[in-house]
């Protein structure tokens, strides 16, 4: 796999290499061999180590001195933490976003949410992806630019942890229902009852997780 210089190659790896975490086939405290990685993708260590930087400080990988750098392990207090945050954020703007949204955001927030759950259906790893650019469609008509940014970042942090969760048989179902409610609420100008449900979606979510990584580190040894 050699990348074509389209954006920036430190962007093109960053996103490379994120898509492997979120997609499970860099697992959690696996070893990312710069070498390897730097040969496979035919660049050279700067634009490599760019993009480390920002894996880095997205949460996605950590650098340990003269061992390199290994996937960042999945964390029922990270989890609190960024699922907490969006719970304080993400109703209000999403109420505020049903208030402002015209015809052509319902409809960037109808597509969205058939992508997801087409995705959802499949069980395709893009879920992810697709999660996070459904409900950032719900926000964006609010216009708030720091909210979305914020929430952009908590996003993209939940993405691990989104396909986490959705591990568990029955999961896939649940998460359709819930988005469509949240959907159809919010698209209708009931802003009150899609900040309600936004709430408790994440609220689900955030329990289910802290549940399944608690027995994870558990089950971990010391």
């Amino acid at each position: 796999m050699t990348l074509i210089v389209k954006t920036g190659l430190a962007d093109q790896i960053f996103e490379v290499v994120r898509d492997r975490i979120i997609r499970g086939e860099l697992s959690p405290e696996t070893s990312i061999r710069q070498d390897a990685l730097a040969s496979e993708l035919g660049v050279s260590k700067i634009p490599l180590r760019e993009a480390f930087a920002r894996l880095e400080q997205n949460g996605l990988i950590v650098s340990e001195t003269n061992r390199g750098f290994f996937v960042s392990p999945l964390s029922a207090d990270e989890a609190y933490d960024v699922f907490d945050l969006r719970l304080k954020l993400e109703p209000d703007a999403v109420a505020e976003g049903s208030v402002q949204a015209c015809d052509a955001d319902r409809e960037a927030g109808r597509q969205a949410l058939l992508a997801l759950n087409k995705a959802a259906r499949d069980q395709d790893p893009a879920v992810a992806s697709l999660n996070r650019a459904f409900h950032m469609a719900l926000v964006r008509p609010g216009r708030r630019r720091v909210t979305m940014q914020i929430l952009e970042r908590l996003q993209v942090l939940s993405e691990r942890y989104v396909v986490k969760h959705l591990e568990p048989k029955g999961r896939y179902d649940r998460s359709i229902g819930e988005h469509d409610a949240l959907f159809e609420a919010w698209a209708s100008g009931k802003d009150a009852i899609a900040a309600k449900f936004s709430a408790a979606h994440i609220e689900s979510t955030l329990r289910d997780l802290k549940v399944e990584l608690e027995k994870v580190q558990r089950s971990s040894p010391a």
